[in-house]
């Protein structure tokens, strides 16, 4: 069933993820309905509408707020979108939750839980990782200090997306039927980028020579990337778009003496 051919109702409509969905939204004509944090109240909000998607996520991830926002208040505008006879359902969630150890990935699984057994057309989304997570020692680094990692900087790799594709990502979702009832994982382009490389990359856009830690040199300004990776952009768009972010940052790993991960 098309999630887009009526009005959608939007949770966590103020976040970052949730403007550029809500952009995505009205970019193709559909009418968005944005009700508060607790999900469930304002019933006038689920009258009518075709779908119901949810960027909503606790701000602290602590027990409290986890099991308050990621479980009873994504129940509550479930119950509200059965009570309205909504169609579909699509969650955001996050790739963490294949290994949960932590209060907030319980509780976002205890609703995944109820969402599949809700008889909805559910839709869950789990990405690997935000550009505006990790980016935040680019100031620091900018600053003239150095990049943190854990170990060697090589223990983990990510594939980030940005805001603008994942928005996209999930409106495409809606829109196709065959995603209904599916857990999707989703990334941006190009190889995972772990820890290590992030650092190379913003120490070659400052431009100097830098420790990554006490005991990894970054790269030489020289062997950087005349065209380094945008961090404010996100992942690229289009094909073109796409296959340049790819070839830059292999070309930076290139360099850097760091080959593909297994």
């Amino acid at each position: 069933m098309d999630g887009l051919d009526g009005p959608v109702v939007l949770l966590g409509a103020t976040g970052t993820i949730g403007r550029a969905v809500a952009a995505a939204l009205r970019a193709r004509g559909v009418a968005v309905r944005a009700p508060g944090r607790d999900g469930g109240r304002g019933a006038a909000d689920y009258a009518g509408a075709r779908a119901v998607v949810s960027c909503m996520a606790s701000r602290s991830g602590v027990a409290a707020d986890a099991w308050a926002v990621d479980y009873r208040a994504h129940l509550a505008a479930l119950d509200a979108a059965k009570a309205a006879q909504v169609p579909r359902f699509l969650q955001l969630s996050a790739i963490c939750l294949q290994k949960p150890r932590l209060t907030f990935q319980h509780a976002k699984l205890a609703f995944e839980a109820e969402l599949r057994a809700s008889g909805l057309s559910w839709t869950i989304v789990r990405p690997t990782a935000y550009f505006k997570s990790l980016s935040g020692q680019v100031p620091r680094v900018l600053g003239g200090k150095p990049f943190l990692v854990f170990g060697d900087g090589e223990m983990t790799a990510t594939k980030p997306i940005s805001d603008r594709d994942l928005a996209a990502y999930l409106v495409d979702c809606l829109a196709d039927p065959a995603t209904a009832r599916c857990v999707l994982p989703v990334g941006g382009p190009g190889p995972a980028v772990t820890p290590r490389a992030q650092g190379e990359m913003i120490f070659c856009r400052r431009g100097a020579d830098a420790a990554v830690s006490s005991r990894f040199a970054a790269p030489a300004p020289h062997d950087c990337p005349r065209d380094g990776h945008d961090w404010n952009r996100g992942a690229a768009s289009g094909a073109q778009g796409r296959a340049g972010a790819d070839w830059r940052l292999l070309r930076h790993r290139e360099h850097a003496g760091l080959g593909r991960r297994a």
